[in-house]
């Protein structure tokens, strides 16, 4: 587990002396997998250190027991407030009663958690996995008339995305006849894990023998998927329609080359989205809305700058 001290925002707090609302806050961060996590945490030590907040980083390592380590260790330090962006959704509820009776406002990034009783955080502060699914589902029946067989590359079983992106995606395609989904498989979010997933599907499908259109959870397993089509001879986003959520870097090479065709935004500047409602919490606790959303945004090969 990586941790990184706050003596760096203390200072700049120092010297920015203006509005700056001391306080200690723990972010519990899910790893470093994919181009969009690290950019984001990045981002959220960035904007820590803008906003003069102390901020204590935990990398769980794509671990949930890391992450439960890392929160208790929150509640040992008594930090004001605790943001977690859960690996899996299930399993929460004891060490969110554990920071509830220590007095320690908990607020969920990026990911949901399932538990029946709610007053355990105060938010989720977060895009739309559900609408990103959709997004996606939108984009692909419109590119391909509402005829298309569909392999999918997953996400993380059990994590908050997968589950959402699939429905999302699910609840649009249904709405054709001509669209199914054939094939899907988990690829943990990894470029190494989309590679390997896609390999499958081109030996089982006799070199996507009939696939119209590739549904990636992450822009990083879409990359991994390219990468296993070309070397087999194929021709993504030419012979296949590719779609994927994220947004990164390097999809926007894949788009501008010709080899993907779309990728919904998940935005990973989000720190300025997420400290301000934290920070006014702690300064006057009221009720908030269950859930803050954080916009997306449809990006094709057409789209002005990728």
């Amino acid at each position: 587990m990586k941790w990184f001290g706050g003596a760096i925002a203390a200072a700049s707090m120092m010297l920015a002396g203006s509005s700056a609302f001391a306080v200690t806050i723990g972010f519990s961060q899910v790893g470093d997998e994919g181009d969009w996590r690290p950019a984001w945490s990045k981002d959220m030590q960035q904007e820590a250190t803008k906003e003069g907040i102390d901020l204590k980083y935990a990398d769980a390592q794509g671990k949930q027991e890391e992450q439960l380590k890392a929160v208790r260790a929150f509640i040992a330090q008594q930090v004001d407030a605790i943001i977690i962006a859960p690996v899996v959704i299930t399993g929460w509820d004891q060490v969110l009663k554990e920071a509830k009776d220590a007095k320690i406002p908990v607020f969920l990034a990026d990911r949901d958690v399932d538990t029946t009783d709610k007053s355990l955080y105060v938010t989720r502060i977060s895009a739309d996995f559900n609408l990103e699914g959709k997004i996606a589902g939108a984009w692909l029946a419109q590119a391909s008339k509402g005829q298309c067989d569909v392999v999918e590359l997953q996400g993380t079983t059990g994590a908050a995305p997968a589950i959402e992106r699939n429905k999302g995606f699910q609840a649009v395609i249904s709405q054709f006849p001509g669209m199914k989904i054939v094939k899907s498989q988990s690829g943990d979010f990894t470029t190494e894990g989309g590679k390997k997933v896609m390999e499958a599907f081109i030996k089982s499908t006799d070199n996507l023998k009939g696939i119209c259109g590739v549904f990636a959870h992450n822009d990083n397993m879409q990359l991994g998927a390219i990468q296993a089509m070309k070397e087999a001879g194929l021709k993504p986003g030419k012979d296949f329609l590719m779609v994927s959520v994220d947004y990164v870097p390097a999809m926007k090479d894949a788009l501008a080359a010709g080899d993907a065709n779309a990728s919904v935004e998940l935005r990973s500047a989000i720190g300025k989205y997420i400290y301000p409602v934290v920070t006014d919490y702690l300064k006057s606790p009221s009720d908030l809305p269950k859930w803050i959303v954080i916009p997306s945004d449809l990006h094709t090969a057409a789209t002005p700058g990728g």
